[in-house]
């Protein structure tokens, strides 16, 4: 099994900077990529930003395109997006998730709220 741990996030003003880091424990083999998700209220959840454990290719939402860096430390198992510029339409709970190989299931972290507000 796969253990997500999660931390960062909070209240930002408008132009700031967060970073979120996301740690992968357990059967980290069985990982094919990790990624961020968001869902604000009323809204389905969407990808923000993702890389692929092979490779280090990202894919970004267009809506953060330019103002976010997902990166990765291998030697922690841990991703890190970096959200600059934010905005309030940022505002949302972000969750981390890892998908697996072999047709297993994704696993998700519990979510932590980020909140764009002056």
């Amino acid at each position: 099994q796969v253990q997500l741990v999660e931390s960062g996030g909070g209240l930002v003003q408008p132009g700031g900077s967060l970073r979120l880091s996301c740690a992968a424990s357990g059967s980290i083999l069985d990982i094919s990529a990790m990624g961020w998700y968001r869902q604000a209220p009323g809204k389905q959840r969407e990808l923000v930003a993702g890389i692929i454990t092979a490779g280090g290719s990202t894919k970004y939402a267009d809506s953060v395109k330019g103002r976010f860096t997902i990166s990765r430390d291998n030697a922690k198992n841990t991703v890190y997006p970096q959200m600059n510029n934010l905005k309030p339409e940022d505002t949302a709970v972000y969750y981390c998730n890892a998908a697996r190989k072999w047709g297993l299931s994704d696993i998700w972290g519990q979510g932590t709220q980020v909140t764009v507000s002056s």
